[in-house]
């Protein structure tokens, strides 16, 4: 059950908050600016690369390198060569993770390595890997950390990840906002050197700026009914989330919105790409689900049982280009099965810039879905 209460009491807030969620979502325009200084001072400025890699191979643990390969990749566009490298593993420890290069990689390719932990054995060895493979390879870890040194002995650039010093009073959940843009700013500034996307340092200062704005609009200080992140997370109370996202980076803020309220709300959620999302959950939005739907008896007492999970949209769109909008029709199916929607549009601004602007809405109600309902 969500304490709608909470969500207007700061204090509430500050004491539920054990894992410092508000603060790294609230600080994460620090994150970018401190993120991008510390690339800037590792000497990417002064990168001259030979041309662009063949492939872009991403390797680190959790949900944090998951997001950052997608967002990269969907930044890349058609065509991108950016792929994850997934690992295997008994247990999601550090100690228990392996990671391997695949059998085609080579000296044309480029490694990426982003961990918020550094101390993966896997990681270390795979930076080995890579040198023997002669591939180039690139690390974002905390400094200090034995892949740090790791990345050092594989002759490859080692970028330190912008921290802050309560990340080690506890464990850093995966879909922190502070952990993916400390992790993905570096990278961002890398790969516009190499030529695979445009993320200059103007761009990732007007990153910096929109985060801050996101900040002050959906801080714990500003009351619901004038908060978007407040009202989503009280419209999602007692709600399935179907996320449908429209546009090209809205894809990968909606995946990592589903992924957010997973990790951090226990929340389950679905996400789907505009138009395709329509056939997808035509038979979800109209079945048991259904806001509608209206199991047994109307009239039993209902006092003590708990609400009935039902579905919501929620539409997150980056404002497609060209007029050609699936919006209308998804308003139309949503409604004409008595589903409720809520709707995130960014506001005017570069690819990079919006982006940030459903993330940062999304991670902020996600943090608040969390905390009002206890998880």
């Amino acid at each position: 059950m969500l304490d709608e209460t909470l969500l207007d009491t700061p204090e509430g807030l500050a004491e539920a908050d054990h894992r410092g969620l508000l603060r790294g979502a609230a600080e994460a325009g620090a994150r970018v600016r401190a993120a991008a200084r510390n690339a800037a001072e590792a000497g990417i400025g002064g990168l001259k690369p030979d041309g662009r890699p063949r492939a872009v191979l991403i390797a680190g643990p959790g949900a944090a390198a998951t997001h950052t390969a997608d967002l990269l990749g969907t930044l890349a566009g058609p065509g991108s060569p950016v792929v994850r490298l997934a690992p295997a593993g008994v247990a999601p420890a550090a100690g228990a993770l392996r990671w391997e290069l695949p059998g085609w990689a080579g000296s044309v390719d480029l490694l990426l390595i982003a961990t918020p932990d550094g101390t993966e054995p896997s990681l270390s060895l795979l930076a080995e890997q890579a040198y023997r493979r002669g591939c180039s390879v690139v690390g974002v870890a905390p400094p200090g950390t034995p892949l740090a040194d790791a990345v050092a002995g594989a002759h490859g650039l080692f970028l330190p990840m912008a921290t802050a010093p309560y990340d080690q009073e506890e464990p850093l959940a995966a879909s922190s906002p502070g952990v993916l843009w400390a992790l993905l700013t570096p990278l961002l500034a890398l790969l516009d050197r190499v030529g695979l996307l445009d993320a200059p340092p103007e761009a990732l200062e007007k990153v910096a700026d929109r985060l801050d704005h996101i900040a002050e609009r959906c801080g714990p200080a500003i009351a619901t009914y004038s908060n978007p992140a407040k009202t989503l997370a009280a419209e999602l109370a007692d709600a399935l989330p179907v996320v449908w996202t429209e546009g090209t980076s809205a894809g990968p803020a909606g995946r990592r919105f589903a992924a957010a309220l997973a990790e951090l709300a226990g929340r389950p959620a679905l996400v789907a790409e505009l138009p395709e999302a329509l056939a997808a959950h035509s038979a979800l939005l109209a079945g048991p689900l259904a806001a509608s739907a209206d199991p047994d008896d109307f009239f039993r007492d209902r006092v003590e049982e708990p609400p009935a999970l039902r579905a919501r949209v929620v539409l997150l769109r980056d404002r497609p280009i060209g007029g050609l909008t699936a919006a209308p029709a998804a308003r139309d199916v949503a409604l004409s099965h008595d589903t409720p929607i809520s709707e995130l549009e960014p506001e005017e601004g570069g690819e990079l810039e919006t982006l940030a602007e459903l993330i940062a809405v999304t991670d902020f109600a996600a943090v608040y879905l969390a905390l009002a309902s206890g998880a």
